[in-house]
């Protein structure tokens, strides 16, 4: 089956972000995914579907994303708000009371979508009812297999102003996972540049924002002298099955579509 994977809109109803129009990037984004793939089963948003989570941003937001030709999954990132999103948005039954977190049944296996949201904090957490959860979940899927996404890294990715807010107790989580030869690979958000590897013998990938990229880690930079770097946003093409997962990072739209211009080579 095939998915969309998008992550970092950061949308807001109006004006620039670091010299990036959201508005811009995210409809170009999906006349890109309506144009080219609109047989695909499933759209997932890894979170900070919002930069600032206000009711107007989440509306405006349900409101562009209903002009996709497939469903959506949104998932919370660390500026987003759970019961804000889940007024506009749609989520599965299987959903956590108090969290957004959940899993969607397909016939090539399971997609978990995790919440590890920390209200207040760029880091993110993961409870222990959330960790329950998960446990039961893989638990219940046997030797089906399972594709997961989250929002924020639960292990270092070479990138050092991120991964000051990845998740934390990160290595408890990679404990619930390792050794489970069903999990295919971990689709995590959150640091804006392109990573990908193995933890404990699971493959992961690190997808870049919508909006705006983070720059490399070198030369170093810290966030008082942070620019976006001049990267063009890109979105995923997902081949999930029950033996073997293919992520395509694909790039929907000229750099200089939605932004003025700044930002650093």
């Amino acid at each position: 089956m095939k998915l969309i994977w998008m992550s970092d809109l950061h949308f807001q109803h109006s004006g620039e972000i670091l010299g990036h129009d959201p508005q811009l990037r995210l409809d170009a984004a999906i006349a890109y995914i309506n144009q080219h793939h609109s047989d695909a089963s499933y759209c997932v948003i890894s979170g900070d579907m919002a930069e600032t989570a206000t009711a107007r941003n989440y509306a405006d937001l349900a409101d562009r994303l209903d002009q996709l030709a497939i469903p959506c999954l949104p998932m919370v990132g660390n500026h987003d708000d759970r019961d804000l999103l889940r007024a506009q948005f749609q989520v599965p039954d299987s959903c956590m009371d108090g969290f957004l977190q959940y899993s969607v049944d397909t016939p090539a296996g399971l997609i978990l979508c995790l919440d590890t949201l920390k209200p207040g904090a760029s880091e993110g957490e993961f409870c222990a009812e959330r960790a329950r959860w998960l446990t039961n979940t893989l638990d219940a899927a046997q030797d089906r297999a399972v594709l997961l996404f989250l929002h924020h890294s639960p292990m270092p990715l070479g990138l050092p102003m991120q991964d000051s807010a990845r998740l934390e107790h990160g290595a408890r989580f990679l404990e619930i996972i390792e050794g489970r030869a069903n999990v295919r690979h971990l689709c995590v958000g959150h640091v804006h540049r392109s990573v990908t590897g193995t933890i404990r013998g699971v493959p992961f990938t690190a997808l870049r924002s919508v909006l705006y990229q983070a720059p490399p880690p070198q030369p170093e930079w810290d966030w008082n002298s942070f620019t976006p770097s001049v990267e063009a946003p890109e979105l995923a093409v997902v081949s999930f099955e029950q033996d073997s997962v293919t992520i395509q990072p694909l790039q929907f739209c000229p750099y200089d579509v939605g932004t003025s211009g700044r930002g650093q080579s």
